[in-house]
């Protein structure tokens, strides 16, 4: 029997002669969509035992099915099944390995189902696998900042806005600010399980079916909450995969952010935190260099995970209902997003958990540029009585005067203070250090170290209770 033979036949005997080998190429999916072999057994595992359970198809033909299906695992998973282009898909791939196996019994599997719903069946199984990972992999990060937000609660640097030097925080609190974005993005990844959370398998090509299935008892087989309830919207809909790259998009834009923070910090010029030699490079020709490579990676492979997402939403976007054939590229963009963030989770949370903080160079810069002189306002606005406009035209004038006898604003004299503004007293003083202003800073959420202890233990306690918040359980 010619491949192209075998492949008219799976498709049936409308087609008189084969396709061409353009053809072939362009409609073969066998190259990457291999990868969903143990979710297309698994679904049909699932399927043939509600088969024979609805009295559809027999036991003694249901028992052959499932035992030539493990075999077929097995040689999958051993290296010993040959993939063939001609059949297009895993489906057909598995299928007619099966017909060689056990003959015209393997015919019934089919029965009650279209390779559409079988394929959103196991796209759906592999993108909820993913999305656990996902969350595996946010959950540890998460915990590698916790650990290194309590390690410096009290570790003073410069906060930035328009990355010029602001006001006082502390390095645990900047990690914190981190645990909040990689919070969001672990909610995000449970609530895009909860919504894909319905079984496809049954709504066959796009119309349902008249033989007496049980899409309940698959469902639950399968570890769905429920089947899905629109056959046409079951098989058109690829909306899981779009939140899955949109969820990727957004984390990575996250992963982004700090590896952006994490190369700037580990300059020379800045330098407040040296990367460790697992996570660095050196330079061919400049034997002082100290490459932050992963850091620079994981910002550029967020550009990856974007074009995935604008890619399927470009496939998606123009399609009637229901199935068609533009929603073979849906794979391709999920798989290499799924590698591409699991690698930049990974390469984080080990640059992030092994990274050397420079406690002394982070102090002196967070004295840098005048960064209490909104502690100054605010001083004289609670015991100056000043309505804060003119607190800040007076913290502006102090301003102006300690940039032009280079002093920081804790230098000038009480003399010089009262010049500026007469309600000035010794107090002042108490205030202007860089210790005492992020002390001061005891709002909720705000980054006095009480108070980001206080919000490491909140999260460790959501941590173990799962990603959402407590009252939005």
């Amino acid at each position: 029997m010619s491949d192209k033979k075998t492949s008219n036949q799976m498709w049936g005997g409308r087609f008189a002669a084969g396709p061409s080998a353009i053809m072939e190429a362009i409609n073969a999916s066998i190259g990457f969509d291999r990868k969903l072999y143990a979710q297309d057994i698994r679904g049909s595992l699932a399927h043939a035992r509600m088969l024979a359970e609805t009295g559809i198809i027999s036991a003694e033909d249901q028992n052959k099915i499932s035992e030539c299906l493990n075999t077929i695992l097995s040689e999958i998973e051993a290296g010993k099944f040959t993939f063939k282009p001609e059949l297009e898909d895993i489906h057909m791939n598995v299928e007619a390995r099966l017909a060689e196996l056990i003959g015209t019994a393997a015919g019934r599997l089919h029965t009650a189902r279209s390779r559409n719903d079988q394929v959103a069946l196991d796209f759906r199984l592999w993108v909820k696998d993913a999305l656990e990972r996902t969350a595996s992999a946010l959950a540890m990060l998460i915990e590698t900042l916790l650990d290194r937000a309590e390690e410096h609660a009290s570790s003073v640097m410069p906060g930035f806005t328009h990355l010029q030097s602001a006001q006082p925080v502390t390095f645990g609190h900047h990690m914190m600010a981190y645990v909040e974005m990689f919070g969001r993005d672990l909610w995000r990844v449970r609530d895009a399980i909860d919504r894909m959370d319905e079984s496809p398998l049954g709504a066959a090509a796009l119309a349902g079916t008249s033989f007496p299935i049980d899409r309940a008892m698959t469902a639950k087989e399968l570890g769905f909450r429920e089947p899905t309830r629109n056959s046409i919207d079951t098989v058109s809909d690829r909306d899981f995969a779009l939140e899955f790259l949109s969820v990727a998009a957004i984390c990575g834009t996250h992963l982004s952010r700090l590896a952006e923070e994490i190369v700037i910090w580990s300059t020379p010029q800045f330098g407040f935190v040296r990367l460790s030699d697992s996570f660095s490079t050196g330079s061919s020709i400049m034997p002082q260099k100290k490459n932050p490579d992963a850091a620079e990676l994981i910002r550029a492979k967020t550009g990856r995970i974007n074009g995935d997402l604008v890619a399927l939403l470009t496939v998606m976007k123009g399609l009637p209902l229901a199935y068609s054939k533009d929603m073979q590229e849906d794979k391709e963009a999920v798989f290499d997003a799924s590698e591409t963030l699991d690698l930049m989770l990974a390469a984080m949370a080990g640059m992030v958990g092994d990274m050397e903080v420079n406690k002394p160079a982070m102090k002196k810069a967070a004295g840098a540029g005048f960064a209490t002189a909104t502690d100054l306002a605010d001083w004289l606005v609670r015991v100056a009585g000043l309505p804060f406009r003119e607190a800040h035209h007076v913290s502006g004038r102090a301003v102006a005067l300690a940039e032009q006898t280079r002093r920081s604003l804790d230098k000038l004299t009480l003399e010089e203070y009262r010049e500026i503004h007469s309600a000035i007293t010794e107090e002042v003083f108490s205030v202007l250090s860089v210790a005492s202003s992020v002390k001061s800073r005891t709002s909720y959420g705000g980054t006095a170290p009480s108070e980001v202890r206080r919000q490491i233990r909140y999260w460790r306690k959501r941590l173990k209770r799962g990603a959402r918040p407590a009252n939005l359980r």
